[in-house]
């Protein structure tokens, strides 16, 4: 059976809003900042988001880290609950680490390395980015159904509630 909505329903399966709740508000670095505001931004503007046995959306998001679990909190119009999805962030944990060493490493790059070595690391970059992009499509497979470009942007957004203080 294949739970994808017929092509004139596909903008009822779409995330209108997303909150990232974090238990503390952290102060970012200006280049963390901004691939946060960009893949909201980018997110809102173009996403496929699911959850299976919904009659559609769309769906406001709220994301948040607890107990070492990601909780997707799923509301629709007016704020009404329309469902929890939960998932374990420990498939995630080598991933997490591996891309913020990478991307460290590549923005301290920006400033005085030569142009091959720069996108020789962005692409490590965006490899690490793909993995952890696959990962949460295959912890959300049977939950919500999300298209490639959603979930790297969502896993953006995971990297982005990692960050400690």
């Amino acid at each position: 059976m294949n739970d994808t909505p017929p092509p004139e329903d596909q903008k009822n399966y779409k995330i209108c809003d997303i909150v990232l709740e974090e238990a503390t508000i952290v102060r970012r670095s200006p280049d963390v900042e901004h691939e946060r505001n960009v893949a909201i931004f980018d997110l809102l503007e173009d996403n496929h988001f699911a959850p299976r046995g919904s009659d559609g959306g769309p769906y406001h998001l709220r994301l948040r880290i607890e107990e070492n679990r990601l909780v997707f909190d799923v509301r629709i119009e007016e704020d009404i609950e329309h469902g929890q999805v939960i998932i374990s962030l420990t498939p995630f944990r080598r991933i997490v680490k591996d891309y913020f060493m990478v991307c460290e490493t590549y923005f301290d790059a920006i400033k005085t390395a030569a142009p091959s070595q720069i996108e020789a690391i962005d692409m490590g970059r965006r490899g690490l980015h793909n993995e952890g992009s696959e990962i949460l499509r295959e912890r959300l497979n049977g939950k919500v159904e999300i298209d490639f470009d959603t979930a790297r942007r969502l896993f953006t957004l995971i990297c982005v509630l990692h960050i400690k203080g």
